[in-house]
């Protein structure tokens, strides 16, 4: 069934009950309000710390909007981008959208106005809703982004190329739209991160959708009485089928802008938080606070709090043995995935096997994988492949692109593009992106695990690992280091640390520089090469 039949559910079964929780800690007002009261503040004088919304209104803010789409000649497989900041209007919107029938299509909030027209564009777009940040950005482009499009204004003092959203949606019923939604309809495009270029368009259909929220309850054991802590932007699949769990359990969740450690610990104790989804960067900042006395445990009410996962990104086992030194009863689950598998949970760590830290999992529910070689051939346990999955969330198409569809989707399977091993026990270890690969001197070197080893140098707060071209080696394996606060570190202790790698892992050369991660955590290796590897080919030509 649609996703959307979960959202009808709990607005019938829990009406009253709060289903989101802005906060907005960087206000000063502290005042806790409620969304029918939020609509009775003037405009422009007002901006709370705290709304919520309970499952009631939540869908009849979701079927005003989807009305109001229908009213404006929006149809079945019509396409809806939204172009926002996380905030309370964000999941209603987005659920109008599927609730009309229509094809939602979530931006990321960093596109630049070229690349809010080329998705526009790419993904063929009838409808964009935006808010107050991003005015300035569709006003470059607004000729023709109006072209042929709807263009719906979120916030107060509407631009002049747009509609407002408030306005429109005023006299729409509240009443659930007469659209039939199957598990074959197409429900949402996504894109790709757009680190290797611009992003490609990945379309799913409701069954996806519905899988990933399925998923996400079950192996989380999401339970009415959880209250889930989201802070990952809405537009990115982690986040949002993260939240789904909420969503099929009936249980409240908490939007929180900002992820400064004390931020994330006082919403934890004040909204009374029992799941945490942490980016790594996230993790070590709240653990490097700790470490400094920044931050005080016995400040927080933080005893409900039960689990603290991670996805996007290789998890560092150091990483966890830290967080478990701090907080010995958190259960830890581990979550890999891509935008192209309706986000995490295709492979899972799962809770029970912490024992395992380091490996991404196994198969999640209801999905199968599988490590092949260049020829699709199952390698031996052991042997390093290209990682594939198979399962009811696996996207339709890149839309529009079927030679980039071919390469990645074949009898079903989709080749992620990943490097892992399977240990004897069937857990499977990620080694690294197969473009990330270092080939130096002939052997295949994987910058994770080199990551790894250098995370456990104590005064090292990231690291990236990419490969430098090299005269006689071809490539060669280059650290960027960020150290920690108030330390200090020379490129000898790092020489002298790494001699516990075999030599040909060691670092040729160690950078010290600040790591760049995208909104979703991952760490932007594409950026890196291009501000140190380009620039280290020139100076080697130079030299020859």
């Amino acid at each position: 069934m649609p996703v959307t039949d979960y959202l009808e559910r709990n607005a019938k079964l829990y009406p009253d009950e709060v289903a989101l929780v802005e906060l907005n800690p960087e206000e000063n007002d502290l005042r806790r309000i409620t969304w029918k009261e939020y609509e009775l503040i003037e405009p422009d004088r007002f901006q709370p710390y705290r709304r919520e919304i309970t499952w009631s209104v939540f869908n009849e803010k979701a079927n005003r909007f989807a009305n109001m789409l229908l009213s404006r000649g929006v149809k079945k497989g019509d396409k809806v981008a939204i172009l926002m900041y996380n905030c309370l209007e964000w999941l209603p919107i987005y659920f109008g959208v599927l609730k009309a029938g229509a094809i939602a299509v979530p931006f990321n909030f960093r596109y630049d106005a070229d690349e809010i027209l080329y998705c526009a564009e790419l993904a063929e777009v009838d409808v964009i809703v935006f808010a107050t940040d991003f005015i300035g950005r569709l006003e470059a482009n607004a000729e023709r982004l109006s072209r042929g499009r709807l263009l719906i204004f979120v916030g107060d003092n509407c631009p002049s190329f747009a509609e407002s959203y408030h306005q429109l949606v005023a006299d729409c019923s509240s009443k659930s739209p007469d659209v039939k939604i199957t598990d074959e309809d197409f429900g949402a495009i996504y894109f790709s991160s757009g680190t290797t270029g611009f992003p490609k368009a990945i379309l799913h259909k409701h069954q996806s959708l519905t899988q990933a929220a399925e998923m996400e309850q079950i192996h989380h054991k999401t339970g009415r009485n959880d209250t889930f802590l989201c802070i990952p932007p809405l537009y990115h699949t982690g986040a949002k089928f993260h939240w789904m769990g909420s969503l099929v359990a009936g249980s409240k969740a908490v939007l929180l802008k900002g992820a400064k450690p004390e931020t994330i610990l006082k919403a934890v104790s004040d909204e009374r938080c029992t799941i945490v989804w942490l980016l790594v960067p996230w993790a070590q900042d709240i653990l490097d606070a700790l470490d400094r006395g920044d931050l005080k445990l016995s400040d927080y009410e933080l005893s409900q709090w039960r689990l603290m996962h991670i996805g996007a990104q290789p998890v560092p086992p150091s990483l966890i043995k830290r967080w478990k030194q701090y907080f010995p009863n958190h259960d830890y689950d581990t979550n890999y995935g891509l935008s192209e598998s309706t986000g995490p949970g295709c492979v899972h760590l799962g809770m029970e096997n912490i024992h395992k830290v380091g490996a991404i999992g196994v198969p999640g529910y209801r999905w199968q994988c599988k490590i092949v070689d260049e020829q699709g051939a199952d390698v031996k346990r052991g042997d390093v492949g290209e990682l594939c999955v198979k399962g009811p969330g696996v996207m339709t198409c890149y839309y529009n692109n079927p030679e980039a569809t071919a390469e990645v989707l074949k009898d079903g399977w989709l080749y992620t593009g990943d490097m892992a091993m399977q240990d004897e026990d069937g857990f499977i270890f990620l080694v690294d992106r197969k473009k990330d690969v270092i080939v130096s001197g002939g052997e295949n070197i994987y910058p994770v695990q080199i990551e790894d080893f250098i995370r456990k140098l104590d005064k090292v707060k990231d690291v990236a690992v990419i490969g430098m071209a090299d005269r006689r080696l071809g490539e060669k394996t280059a650290a960027i280091i960020e150290i920690k606060e108030g330390q200090t570190c020379t490129r000898e202790e790092v020489d002298d640390f790494c001699r516990g790698l075999p030599r040909y892992k060691r670092p040729r050369e160690v950078i010290f520089a600040p790591i760049p991660r995208n909104a979703t955590g991952k760490i932007e290796k594409p950026r890196l090469r291009k501000m140190y590897g380009a620039e280290r080919l020139v100076e080697e030509q130079n030299r020859s």
